[in-house]
């Protein structure tokens, strides 16, 4: 039976234990471990040893997985899982974002149908760095005072990828930029599965706020991204070998910090869609 062993944040992120991710994970143990991803958002499963069949197969039964557009970066066997990485082969980079700090994120809300979720698994660290932040937007929204709630409530925003590459990534291909255009968001979404509502925005690819003068867009886009990553909304993970971390994607934003250059660091992704008529952001 799934069991939580530590809290780690004020509201959410839990650390879970009697749970292997692998194919033979029970119908009870996901039934479960959906409740508790619903409930604190973040899951961190340790002492994992897993294979990328493993991977893939424990997330399908969270949801249908995404092909990433950044096929270049998709592992050659299994192309559901991204490779998150720094590590180069036959003079070419393997994984998307390399060593650079990455700045905060939504995964993909910059898709017409957003992933819901993301499984994160560590498969070669740095011996120092490469932390990886994670701010609760639910707690962020809630907190926010009335009238900043209400000026920002029934607003969409941009979405850009290409402005995200730009600042923290290879920049995207001509082919690439098609599928992944510009696109408007709810600016608080509300979650497909809780029905709780959380600030749906991130300095990385949040460019307008829709409808209104671009001085005061970019002064409450200023305030909502200072505001969003208060301590008091931010859990930060220290990662270990055996690591695998599930977050929920329609209320959380993460980055990743520096860590030494000369050091590889490899990450597997596995990317959860949530259900078809649930899939639209509102």
């Amino acid at each position: 039976m799934v069991s939580i062993s530590k809290q780690l944040g004020k509201d959410f992120a839990v650390e879970v234990s009697n749970i292997k991710i692998s194919p033979d994970v029970t119908e009870d143990d996901i039934i479960e471990i959906k409740s508790l991803w619903s409930q604190y958002k973040l899951i961190i499963f340790r002492d994992q040893e897993i294979t990328e069949t493993d991977l893939v197969s424990f997330s399908r039964y969270l949801g249908d997985l995404e092909i990433h557009v950044r096929t270049e970066y998709l592992s050659p066997e299994n192309p559901e899982i991204l490779y998150v990485s720094n590590v180069m082969e036959n003079g070419r980079p393997i994984g998307i974002l390399s060593d650079n700090e990455v700045g905060w994120h939504y995964d993909q809300i910059y898709l017409p149908k957003p992933a819901v979720g993301s499984l994160l698994a560590a498969h070669l660290l740095p011996p120092n760095g490469g932390n990886t932040e994670f701010s609760d937007m639910t707690s962020a929204f809630k907190s926010l005072p009335e009238e900043v709630k209400e000026k920002i409530s029934g607003r969409t925003a941009t979405q850009s990828y290409e402005a995200f590459n730009k600042a923290f990534s290879v920049p995207t291909s001509q082919e690439q930029k098609k599928k992944s255009p510009d696109i408007e968001q709810p600016l608080v979404r509300t979650h497909p599965i809780t029905g709780e509502r959380a600030l749906y925005l991130c300095p990385g690819m949040t460019t307008q706020i829709s409808d209104m003068d671009p001085l005061e867009s970019r002064e409450m886009l200023d305030y909502l991204f200072e505001w969003s990553v208060r301590p008091e909304f931010v859990y930060d993970h220290q990662w270990k070998t055996g690591d695998c971390v599930l977050w929920d994607n329609a209320c959380t934003m993460h980055r990743r910090g520096a860590f030494d250059s000369s050091e590889e660091r490899w990450m597997k992704r596995t990317t959860i869609l949530a259900p078809e008529e649930l899939a639209i952001p509102f």
